[in-house]
Parts: structure tokens; sequence; C-alpha cells
């Protein structure tokens, strides 16, 4: 859902240059660059569409060992997470306001470890499953950038998206596991509720969860 445009941000956000790339921000020396950005060797994890940032940025509080980027196409809702990220001071987290279908720009070929996919846009409709994130396309983008162990982890509360995604990772190669439609009903401690999710629980709506990892014939 797009939200109404706030002007007012375009400027606040600069207030958290060190960690966010705004909207018209220079992200071209990016790609094959994060270890430089981050001024570190470390894993690489990535969340498309990080919406207000309490996903990644408790992600990245528990996992200080581990670099995060986080896209996030609305700019409006960006900048909540980067400032998230400014209060708890964490140094391991970099946000650009960034479209995923130009996820080949951003990242070099085989430097991710990690993507994360939660509550993204269903695209219900059967003409627009081009744009779904777990789309043969996307599909495509993700195993560019991806490691030979690389993964996605994917959440939904949405069991039409979920099962269409089951079927187009398996046809694509891609080797699944922690795969469950009621992620809540396993009472896993260390699972991070993101906003979506936090409401849709709280309707009764059961989560979808699985784990993906990146086809070895793609190498």
């Amino acid at each position: 859902m797009r939200l109404r445009r706030k002007p007012w941000i375009d400027t606040a956000i600069l207030d958290y240059a060190d960690f966010v790339t705004p909207l018209g921000g220079d992200w071209s020396k990016c790609a094959g660059a994060w270890q430089e950005t981050f001024g570190r060797s470390a894993p690489l994890h990535v969340e498309i569409g990080v919406g207000k940032g309490d996903f990644l940025t408790e992600l990245a509080a528990r996992n200080p060992s581990v670099n995060y980027v986080g896209l996030e196409a609305q700019q409006g809702v960006l900048y909540f997470a980067a400032r998230k990220a400014a209060v708890r001071r964490l140094s391991n987290v970099r946000l650009l306001v960034f479209d995923a279908a130009r996820l080949t720009e951003v990242f070099a070929p085989h430097e991710v470890d990690r993507i994360y996919l939660n509550f993204s846009d269903p695209w219900p409709k059967k003409r627009h499953a081009k744009r779904r994130l777990t789309s043969e396309a996307f599909l495509e983008r993700y195993a560019a950038v991806l490691n030979s162990d690389g993964e996605i982890h994917f959440k939904t509360d949405n069991m039409g998206l979920f099962d269409y995604s089951l079927e187009t990772m398996e046809r694509e190669g891609w080797m699944l596991s922690h795969v469950t439609h009621d992620l809540h009903a396993l009472g896993e401690a260390d699972n991070i509720m993101t906003e979506y999710e936090r409401k849709f629980s709280a309707r009764g709506a059961k989560i979808g969860r699985l784990v993906a990892r990146r086809p070895s014939e793609r190498l």
C-alpha cells in the first residue's frame, strides 16, 4: 500500500545520512563495494521492503557481526527505519530508497549471503504476477546476487502468495526448507516480527514461512 507523501521527510531524512541513501542519492558505486561501505568484511544480508524498520533494526541489533542493507521504494516509510537505526546506533545497517527490480545494479554477482522478503505485496491478479517478489523474474535477480550458499527467508500472511511462491521456487530449482503454513504455531522464540506480522497475528491470521536456497546449477 502506497502511503500519502509527507514532503517534510525529504529534508528530515538527511539527518540520518550515516544510515540512509535517500531518493536521488548516489547508490551507483555500491555494487561490489559493500565491505568498503561498512568498513569491514562480514556476511551481507538484505531485506527487500523494509517498511518502518522494526524487523531489520532488531535483527541487526541481535547480530552485530552481520552487515545489513535494507531496500524500500517509499522514502516516507524508510525515514522511520533510518531514525530507528540511528537511535540504536546500528553501525551495521545501511538503507536505500530503491526499487528491487534493479537489484543487480546495487549488488555485484554473488555478493549477498541472505535475502529477507517479509509480507510483500501479493499482487493477487494474474496479470500482475510478474510484479510479485517471488516471480521467476525476481528469483533470477536473487540468484544473480546471492552466493553459492545464499538463501531467501520469506514470510507472508497471504496463503495465495505463499503457495504461488512454493510452486515457483520449486519449479525454478530452489531448495526449500523450514516450510510452514502456520509459523506462530511453532512457538519459535527467535522469530522477529515485522509491524505487519504483529497486526495480522493479532487478527488471527496464519503466517507462512519458508527458506529457499539458491539453485546450485546457477553457479
